[in-house]
């Protein structure tokens, strides 16, 4: 054992090393030094994500000479884990492994590949200009002896005579810079000038004359963070850049980081430093990509979840971790870039637009700003008083539901699982993860297309065009469309059961633990989707629909006209798979539909147009607030959402598109001994066949 108080642990591939006292957690040692280690629970060994190869060796000046020993012993979490789930005799969890020796940690390909794809793409919409920020070009009165007066006040003097404005001032990190900007321009200047009110401020300076100015906007996800540079003239969007937000190193969740900030005194500094670094890097990225300075950004608009807004502030977020979930600041935040340490101009405006609520942020605002209810074209009078319900799915899922001037607004606790979190097979959207899932009914054999193969699985050539990404993992329009194949094939009963007759039929259903699972993918890895998995996304999308239910009741309907996806997961997953599991309440499938980073839209408007800057101050201050913690209606709806699609609620409109099952709640084929009412409850029509008895022999899959 190393005679020091600390140890050197060098991580591969990335080759990051640094020096950590004994008795560091691998994972700690990991997050300090960017090294990417997915860790879905926040570190506390529920998950196994965070599993790394520990290689032999110690340190010395020309070689490594070492010993596995320099670990802590084999935990009694990892033992747990071992049994439960799977756990490879070279594999430890970082998370419960600790750091007593020189260490080499080696992070396996299986973990690192399951980075995210960014998926967050500026949306094609006509936004009419009119940015707080414009630009003037006048020419300054040189100095005489005759008139001794200063040169920022000689200029102030010529722009308010160009602008006819009162009340101009410039900025004081741009005073030092006057004389020498006057000089060069020969006296011919362009200034930006940036309005709020009666106030008018001058943020930027250029000797002779200057056409173009830029902002950003950007949608800092717990998952992913995206960047648009917009050109404040013309509103075009002349760059795009997207990351994962490097907080996962902290938590998947916002609760785990929440956890992470209370076990952790000077979390906050870390995850807002990690934050802003994210957003420095897509700054240079957007900036090179546009072939512009990073001095020509003057204004930027922030939006995010009430966590990621707090700690974008550099805000300690652990009132949110609890009720009554007081926010820090609600209201609209106006700064400078200085302030936040953003390398854009230093004086440039960032706004960050209002919260709803404790758990409905200034993203649901810009989403609903773009695409909610009152978002229609000009004139369209039915459209305007159609109940259209916005869903933003995540790890915390923001729903709006509105019809005309009303607006109702909660969120509701999904959990990772949509991410492919809790997923025994699960993964994030990356190249490798299936994304796409068909079962046929009769031999229960599935077929797949994975991220970053165009191909379906049964498609000649598959073979050889998916080895360069593999087959890895499912991710989350994957697993929710397995669970609705495997729904309409007859796999899953109505209660979420995998039917464990079906073992004699077929050898895609096998036995696993005390329940049954289904091979997704037979190969080095079998990819299946478990019993336990079907649970987590049950859970997941009957919070999601328990949500929107109370919704529905405090908007008094009973039906929604129209539907919105928005976000990374709403862009990708399949309707139809997402009503037919019954994530979604029943509507026109024509009339569902995903508007992709609808947050990220609703901020550019916010960049571009001064009036949306007003309008989403208004209209937070008109959204209702449903806190779905304190509705004791929350639990009934939320128990019948757990069956598939739904235990009492009809779905007309999807059964008139898609044949689904008829009620078979258990895995013998039974059914609540009405089989009329079960088909009425669920929009089916009702069978003139008495549903089969299972022999008595026959066992249930739970």
């Amino acid at each position: 054992m190393d005679e020091r108080s600390d140890a050197l642990v060098v991580f591969q591939p990335s080759g990051r090393r640094g020096r950590f006292p004994l008795g560091t957690p691998l994972l700690d040692a990991a997050r300090s030094l960017g090294v990417y280690v997915e860790s879905v629970c926040g570190g506390r060994g529920l998950c196994g994500r965070c599993q790394v190869s520990v290689e032999e060796g110690a340190f010395s000046k020309h070689q490594i000479v070492s010993s596995v020993d320099n670990l802590t012993p084999f935990s009694e979490t990892e033992a747990r884990y071992r049994r439960l789930r799977s756990l490879p005799a070279d594999r430890r969890l970082s998370c419960s492994a600790k750091v007593m020796g020189d260490l080499v940690v080696d992070v396996p390909q299986d973990v690192a590949s399951h980075r995210a794809l960014v998926r967050k793409r500026a949306e094609g919409r006509p936004i009419a200009v009119d940015p707080s920020t414009h630009l003037v070009t006048v020419t300054v009165e040189e100095p005489s002896m005759e008139t001794p007066r200063g040169d920022a006040d000689r200029l102030i003097d010529a722009l308010v005579g160009a602008e006819q404005m009162v009340g101009l001032s410039i900025d004081m990190p741009l005073l030092a810079q006057v004389q020498k900007t006057l000089r060069a321009g020969h006296w011919r200047v362009t200034a930006a000038i940036h309005s709020a009110g009666d106030s008018h401020t001058v943020i930027g300076l250029w000797p002779g004359e200057k056409a173009r100015l830029f902002g950003l906007a950007v949608d800092i996800g717990s998952t992913t963070i995206a960047a648009h540079l917009c050109d404040l003239g013309s509103g075009r969007t002349v760059a795009s850049a997207g990351t994962s937000n490097p907080q996962v190193r902290f938590g998947e969740d916002l609760m785990s980081r929440v956890s992470y900030i209370l076990m952790n005194p000077d979390a906050v500094e870390k995850l807002t430093e990690a934050v802003r670094g994210a957003v420095g890097v897509l700054i240079e990225k957007v900036a090179a990509e546009a072939g512009i300075a990073a001095d020509e950004i003057v204004e930027a608009v922030f939006v995010g979840n009430p966590i990621m807004h707090h700690l974008f502030l550099g805000i300690d977020p652990t009132e949110l971790g609890g009720a009554p979930f007081a926010m820090a600041v609600s209201g609209s935040v106006s700064a400078s870039a200085r302030d936040l340490g953003l390398a854009i101009n230093p004086c440039a405006r960032v706004y960050v637009p209002p919260l709803v609520a404790g758990h409905v942020g200034a993203d649901a605002a810009a989403a609903t700003l773009a695409e909610g209810p009152g978002r229609v074209p000009p004139g369209d009078g039915a459209a305007a008083e159609a109940v259209t319900l916005l869903v933003d799915i995540g790890t915390n899922a923001e729903i709006v539901l509105g019809r005309g001037e009303r607006v109702i607004a909660c969120s509701s606790p999904t959990g990772p699982a949509f991410e492919g979190a809790e997923i025994s097979s699960g993964q994030r959207a990356a190249p490798g993860a299936i994304e796409r899932v068909r079962i046929d009914p009769a031999t229960l054999e599935p077929k797949f297309k994975v991220i970053g193969c165009d191909l379906w699985s049964d498609e000649e050539g598959f073979e050889e065009a998916v080895a360069g990404v593999g087959i890895t993992g499912v991710c989350g329009s994957g697993i929710v469309e397995a669970i609705g194949e495997m729904f309409l094939a007859g796999i899953l009963t109505e209660d979420g059961v995998i039917d464990g007759r079906l073992v004699a039929q077929s050898d895609r259903i096998v036995p696993s633990e005390r329940t049954f699972a289904y091979v997704l993918h037979a190969g080095l890895v079998d990819l299946r989707v478990t019993q336990g998995d079907v649970r987590a996304i049950q859970l997941a999308k009957a919070a999601l629909y328990a949500g929107i239910k109370l919704l529905m009741t405090r908007l008094e309907v009973e039906a929604v006209d129209r539907i919105r996806l928005a976000g990374a997961f709403g862009s990708y997953i399949d309707p139809k798979y997402a009503m037919v599991i019954g994530l979604i309440p029943d509507c026109p499938l024509e009339q569902v539909s995903a508007v992709g980073n609808a947050a990220g839209t609703g901020a550019r408007m916010v960049l571009l147009n001064k009036t949306h800057r007003a309008e989403i101050e208004d209209l937070v201050g008109r959204i209702e607030k449903v806190e779905t913690a304190l509705e004791p209606a929350f639990q009934g709806h939320f128990v019948s959402a757990m069956a598939l699609p739904n235990k009492v609620d009809r779905f007309p409109n999807l059964s008139a598109s898609v044949p689904l099952p008829l009620p078979r709640t258990t895995a013998r084929g039974e059914t609540t001994g009405d089989e009329g009412a079960d088909a009425r409850a669920s929009g089916r029509p009702r069978s003139r066949r008495g549903a089969r008895k299972a022999a008595p022999s026959d066992e249930a899959a739970e």
